[in-house]
């Protein structure tokens, strides 16, 4: 059924661009203090935004066959963060952080239920750069709140669609109207996006948040999933070897949660994790969203703005690839789910070609866009703003950061196993929250894959006690979530 619906939606991406173009229309109390914009610039900078779906920093950085330009073209103009990670590997609880920068515990997003009402309440960076002057568009995928794509405070201009959407001839949320739309998801979004930054005010800084639903699986009834590319793009790597690290398939000795017995009968956990080729259909939809790069950057050229647009590319958490087995899961604290890539260009800031080794988090995303555009940092914020990461500057920004899920029922496999985690420069700490006796803890430095556990009798002195203070630490930062804006 895909491939017809892909052979029938085959057109260049500019004819889909024009046709939306014609379609489109034409701080707080206890704030820390409002930064001045962070160069000698006259006007503050915009900011593309463009948050993608389960892509793991290897998918994007450093990959051995997949090759993206534009993505590329970003990095080496800019920084691409070596050790960036997600505080919640789970859609939205990751996407409620990125937004607020604040823990899923702090926020109130701690899962994917149903949490439409809560997200029309939190305190968004994007809603506070529009109440700074930013004029403000969102386009993709919002999903904090399974029903309710209507639009959120703070947006301008509001494209999104209704949980996971789909690839081919989605039905879109436009500034509150429902319509439909021809062609393939990333395209469509790309196109919206594009429109926007043309018709944005020439006097007034601009925030476009594009949200891709790429590389998230497409989902049918009977726990179905597929992978599908843009058209096109079917062919692509075919006689490519997909990589493998040592802890591909891995034994779970020293893993007792991953060694509880396995319900065979989910196709989204299957014997081994996601076969080879899923793995290169994930890869596959890459090629559209960098298309869609080069696309926005045309735009911002072509208005005169790219040198003064903060352009930003991350993704919300990673996948497993059959890491210890696991395949569709990527709930867990392990590296291939909480590793994600950051590539940010803004020159005259950022330096180009540099890879900051700062340990960050995506809760110290909020604060950094607030700081870069002049706005109050709310003292409420969990993160840490990452400018001087940004430029280059090798000072520590944190020394530990916090991971959160929470145990829901969505894959048997992983029932039981929510979590609160910390990770350091050189340890990881994985304390569960229901299955005792089970916790982790790794020696990042000497075990970078985590095979070895070292639990319950090979830690360093003092080690586990260190970990499990600063995990309290971290948790006990119990400020109410803020009052609806």
């Amino acid at each position: 059924m895909h491939a017809q619906r892909a052979r029938q939606w085959v057109r260049p991406f500019v004819v889909l661009a024009s046709t939306l173009l014609a379609l489109t229309s034409a701080c707080t109390a206890g704030a820390r203090s409002a930064s001045a914009p962070p160069t000698a610039r006259t006007t503050r900078p915009n900011i593309v935004f463009i948050l993608l779906d389960d892509v793991r920093y290897d998918d994007m950085v450093d990959h051995p066959f997949v090759d993206l330009p534009n993505l590329k073209r970003l990095a080496t103009e800019g920084a691409s963060f070596r050790r960036f990670f997600t505080s919640a590997p789970l859609c939205s609880p990751s996407r409620a952080v990125f937004m607020t920068g604040q823990y899923p515990f702090h926020n109130g997003i701690v899962d994917n239920g149903e949490r439409g009402e809560r997200s029309h309440q939190i305190v968004t960076f994007p809603k506070l750069l529009h109440d700074a002057g930013y004029h403000t568009g969102f386009f993709g995928k919002w999903h904090m709140g399974h029903e309710d794509d209507s639009p959120r405070p703070g947006f301008d201009r509001w494209v999104s669609f209704v949980g996971q959407g789909v690839y081919f001839d989605p039905t879109l949320n436009i500034d509150g109207v429902v319509a439909g739309a021809k062609g393939y998801m990333t395209d469509i979004l790309t196109a919206h996006a594009v429109s926007f930054i043309a018709a944005a005010p020439a006097d007034t800084p601009f925030l476009a948040f594009i949200a891709q639903k790429a590389a998230h699986p497409e989902i049918y009834p009977n726990q179905v999933r597929s992978f599908p590319p843009a058209p096109g793009d079917e062919g692509a790597f075919a006689h490519d070897a997909i990589p493998h690290d040592i802890s591909w398939r891995a034994p779970l000795t020293g893993k007792p949660a991953l060694q509880r017995p396995v319900d065979a009968n989910d196709p989204r956990s299957p014997p081994g994790g996601l076969p080879d080729q899923y793995v290169r259909d994930r890869l596959r939809m890459l090629l559209a969203v960098d298309r869609g790069i080069g696309a926005v950057i045309t735009a911002l050229d072509a208005k005169g703005v790219l040198d003064n647009t903060v352009f930003i590319v991350t993704s919300d958490q990673g996948f497993f690839y059959g890491e210890f087995g696991l395949a569709q899961e990527r709930r867990l604290a392990y590296e291939p789910s909480t590793h994600i890539p950051l590539i940010v260009r803004y020159p005259g800031v950022v330096p180009a070609g540099v890879q900051p080794q700062a340990l960050a988090s995506n809760v110290d995303i909020a604060p950094t866009m607030l700081e870069l555009g002049g706005a109050p940092v709310p003292a409420a914020m969990d993160g840490k703003s990452l400018l001087r990461a940004l430029r280059n500057d090798p000072t520590p920004i944190r020394d530990e950061l916090l991971i959160e899920y929470y145990s829901d029922t969505e894959f048997p496999r992983i029932k039981g196993m929510g979590y609160k985690a910390v990770r350091t420069d050189r340890y990881k700490f994985i304390r569960y929250d229901e299955l005792k006796g089970m916790d982790e803890l790794y020696d990042l430095q000497a075990d970078p894959h985590e095979l070895r556990n070292l639990l319950p009798d090979r830690v360093p002195a003092g080690v586990h006690d260190d970990l499990s203070a600063r995990l309290d630490r971290l948790l006990t930062r119990a400020v109410a979530p803020p009052s609806p804006r």
